[in-house]
C-alpha cells in the first residue's frame, strides 16, 4: 500500500505562486508514475500534470502549460507541483496520485493510490 499526503495549498492572489508537495510512505514512489489532479466545485476531477517514474517524461493540461511544473525527488519519496502565474480558475482541491503506469498516465482510472487533497484558492 502507498499512502500519499499533499501539502502546500493555501490562499494566494492572482499572479502569485504556490508549491505543492506530495509525500509518499509505505512504499517507494520511484516505481510509480505520478500525477496531479484537481477538482473545482461542481466540476469533474481533471489531470493537471503527470510524470514518469524517472522524471524524464512529463505531461501537462493545456490550461497550465508554461505556468506549472511537475517534478519528483525519488530519494525523498516526494513529488512536487510548482504553480506560477496563478489564476482564479486554478482554484480547486489538488490531489496527487500514484499509478502502475510508470510512464505517467493521463486518465483517472489508471491511478491506484490517491491523497486526500489540498485546497488551492486564487483570489482575483
Amino acid at each position: 500500500q502507498v499512502q500519499l499526503v499533499e501539502s502546500g495549498g493555501g490562499l494566494v492572489q492572482a499572479g502569485g505562486s504556490l508549491r505543492l508537495s506530495c509525500a509518499g510512505s509505505g512504499r517507494t514512489l520511484g516505481i510509480y508514475g505520478m500525477g496531479w489532479f484537481r477538482q473545482a466545485p461542481g466540476k469533474e476531477r481533471e489531470l493537471v500534470a503527470a510524470i514518469s517514474w524517472n522524471g524524464r517524461i512529463t505531461t501537462y493540461a493545456d490550461s497550465v502549460k508554461g505556468r506549472f511544473t511537475i517534478s519528483r525527488d525519488n530519494a525523498k519519496n516526494t513529488v512536487y507541483l510548482e504553480m506560477n502565474s496563478l489564476k482564479p480558475e486554478d482554484t480547486a482541491i489538488y490531489f496527487c496520485a500514484a499509478g502502475n503506469n510508470a510512464v505517467g498516465a493521463t486518465t483517472i482510472r489508471e491511478y491506484d493510490y490517491w491523497g486526500q487533497g489540498t485546497q488551492v484558492t486564487v483570489s482575483s
